[in-house]
C-alpha cells in the first residue's frame, strides 16, 4: 500500500474526491472538511494532516485532521485494519497529537483498537452519531414565523447560541471560539434564523462536496423547544438549498437524542451511515 501525505488541501481533494464521492453522503464529513480547507486556507490556524492510502491505484483509506480535533477517517475496507496501519504509522512517525478518531462505526473502532495497541494507551467511546441525507423535503406542519439570514445585529445572540449548541453536543469550545464562528458564519451568509417576532431557532449551511451540502448548528433555546421551530427552520433551509441547485442535504445527529433523530426523519432526512467517536488517552 502506498501512503501519500499532502501539504495542500486542494491536492488531497483532487486525488480523493472521485473515490469519496462514490458514496458522497456517507463521506460528506472527510471530503467537506478538506474542501473547506482548500477554499479558505487563510482560516487554517494549525497545519492539517491530510493523507491517502492507495492499493492497486484505488483509494483504500484517507485521513484528515485539523488540530486540535479528532482525526477523521475513510476506509474502503470497513473494519479491516490493513489500510489503516499506514496512517497510524505515519501519524506516530510525524509526532502528531491525535486526541481521538471519528469515522464510520466499524472503521472508527478498528483504528481506536490499533492506536491503543500501538501506543499502550487506551480509548473510550465519545459520541455515536448518524449521518442523514435528504433529497426531498417533507413540509412540516405550519409553524409561525419565517426563515431569514442572520445579520450582524444577531451576532451577540448567535454567538451565545453557538456556544450553547457546543455544550449540548458535548463539543470542545470556548466563548471566544463560538463568537468567532458566529462572526464567520454571519459574514459568509451561512447562518439562518427562524424568526417568530424574534429569533426562535437557528441552523447553518456549512461543508459541501460536489453535489451535496451539510446543515449544522441546529439550535433552539430550551424555553422555546417543543413548538416545531427547529423542524421548520431545518426544513425551510434544506428546501432553500435544494432550490439553489444542491442535489442533497446532509446532517449529523447524536444517536443519544431520539427527538432530533425523529424530527429530521419526519421532514425527509434518511439514514445513511452510523459514525462513532473515540477519545484516546494521552
Amino acid at each position: 500500500m502506498k501512503l501519500t501525505r499532502y501539504e495542500a488541501a486542494d491536492a488531497f481533494v483532487a486525488r480523493a474526491r472521485d473515490w469519496l464521492e462514490q458514496n458522497e453522503a456517507a463521506n460528506n464529513l472527510i471530503l467537506g472538511i478538506a474542501v473547506r480547507l482548500a477554499e479558505y486556507p487563510d482560516r487554517v490556524k494549525a497545519p492539517p494532516y491530510l493523507a491517502t492510502v492507495e492499493a492497486d491505484g484505488a483509494l483504500a483509506a484517507a485521513a484528515v485532521m485539523t488540530p486540535p480535533h479528532r482525526v477523521v477517517l475513510y476506509s474502503a475496507a470497513g473494519a479491516d485494519p490493513a489500510p489503516l496501519v499506514p496512517l497510524l504509522d505515519d501519524l506516530r512517525a510525524g509526532g502528531w497529537h491525535v486526541p481521538g478518531v471519528m469515522a464510520p462505526a466499524a472503521t472508527s473502532e478498528a483504528f481506536a483498537w490499533l492506536w491503543a495497541a500501538a501506543t499502550g494507551g487506551d480509548y473510550r467511546p465519545a459520541m455515536r452519531e448518524r449521518a442523514y441525507e435528504l433529497r426531498r423535503v417533507i413540509p412540516p406542519a405550519a409553524v409561525p414565523g419565517h426563515l431569514r439570514p442572520a445579520t450582524e445585529t444577531d451576532l451577540p445572540l448567535a454567538a451565545d447560541w453557538v456556544y450553547r449548541f457546543m455544550q449540548d453536543a458535548g463539543l470542545p469550545g470556548t466563548v471566544e471560539g463560538a463568537q468567532e464562528l458566529a462572526e464567520i458564519r454571519i459574514a459568509d451568509r451561512d447562518l439562518f434564523i427562524w424568526d417568530n417576532g424574534g429569533p426562535a431557532s437557528m441552523a447553518a449551511k456549512t461543508r459541501h462536496s460536489t453535489h451535496g451540502i451539510v446543515v449544522s448548528l441546529v439550535f433552539t433555546p430550551r424555553e422555546l423547544r417543543g413548538q416545531g421551530y427547529a423542524s421548520a427552520c431545518v426544513a425551510a433551509l434544506s428546501q432553500q438549498l435544494l432550490d439553489a441547485g444542491w442535489e442533497f442535504c446532509a446532517l449529523f445527529t447524536d444517536l443519544a437524542n431520539p427527538i432530533s433523530n425523529d424530527i429530521y426523519q419526519r421532514i425527509g432526512y434518511r439514514p445513511v451511515c452510523d459514525f462513532n467517536e473515540y477519545d484516546f488517552d494521552a
